[in-house]
């Protein structure tokens, strides 16, 4: 499965993007951003709440079922509680989501403005590097870095963010090179601007809602990889509570405890799904066209 970046456009290009119409999200969008902050607050607070240690186990009480007094999504094959192993799981999993993506937004919008804005041969070096990149699957790639890097939390970061680089940048750069023509570009040139203050002033305050959007569907799919690292053993290493450990450890209950594999899974879904809808609804608060390519 390879990332690729949709071409974004603006609907209508013009210099003061801040000044539109009121807008709201819609519906779908404002759901899934309040079950997002739910989950940060639990996350949060998982430290406060949750009714047991994430390591403390009771073999007596293992595999305990959905529903079971005392336990409410169940117990594992150690006997530790399924839904405190859920809450203090979120952490890591929405740091190995949101950082790649922070780290890969703010690379790829250097390297897109820079192939946007510069001399046309800097344009084809960076652009063609990037391609480099995009000539293996995102997956494979993640991979292959990871398990080059070793396992842990830090070097699955790392992985993630240098996949991400690439489809950020070819976002950027084809915002850019849109807003390269459009009336207040030139006028901030003949009035003798620099490149960097253009860049700065001019390009980026435009560029950014594109930006923004896909980002922030790119966290979504960034928490799924992040996941399926630590399922591999590539990521966050047991016992420490991670949504694609618990996969991993669940697996092998699948027969005799179906039900108990399906609470990390579903919150895995849950949250990429929320990313993805939220992004849908402020790509229609921006007013950001995505067109087929």
């Amino acid at each position: 499965m390879t990332t690729q970046a949709p071409a974004l456009a603006p609907a209508a290009v013009s210099r003061p993007r801040t000044a539109r119409r009121a807008r709201r999200l819609p519906a779908p969008a404002l759901v899934s951003a309040v079950v997002l902050a739910a989950v940060a607050a639990l996350t949060l607070l998982a430290p406060l709440i949750s009714p047991y240690g994430p390591l403390e186990g009771d073999l007596a009480a293992r595999l305990q079922p959905i529903g079971s007094p005392g336990h409410l999504l169940g117990t594992d094959g150690q006997g530790r509680d399924v839904l405190t192993r859920l809450l203090h799981g979120a952490r890591p999993s929405l740091l190995a989501g949101l950082l790649p993506v922070v780290f890969a937004a703010a690379v790829g919008i250097v390297l897109g403005l820079v192939a946007a804005l510069g001399h046309p041969r800097v344009h084809t070096l960076v652009m063609r590097s990037l391609d480099v990149l995009y000539a293996f699957p995102a997956v494979l790639l993640a991979i292959a870095i990871a398990a080059a890097l070793g396992s842990g939390i830090s070097n699955a970061i790392i992985a993630l963010a240098v996949i991400l680089v690439p489809p950020v940048a070819r976002v950027t750069e084809s915002e850019a090179m849109r807003i390269k023509s459009a009336d207040f570009m030139a006028a901030a040139q003949v009035s003798g601007a620099g490149r960097v203050s253009i860049a700065l002033r001019q390009v980026l305050p435009n560029v950014a809602p594109g930006v923004v959007v896909y980002a922030t569907a790119l966290v979504g799919l960034s928490i799924v990889y992040a996941a399926g690292l630590s399922y591999l053993g590539l990521g966050v290493s047991p016992p420490t509570a991670e949504w694609g450990v618990m996969v991993s450890e669940m697996q092998q209950y699948l027969f005799t405890a179906p039900s108990l594999l399906l609470v990390p899974a579903v919150a895995i879904l849950v949250v990429s799904v929320a990313f993805n809808v939220l992004g849908d609804g402020l790509r229609d608060f921006f007013n950001v066209r995505t067109d087929a390519s």
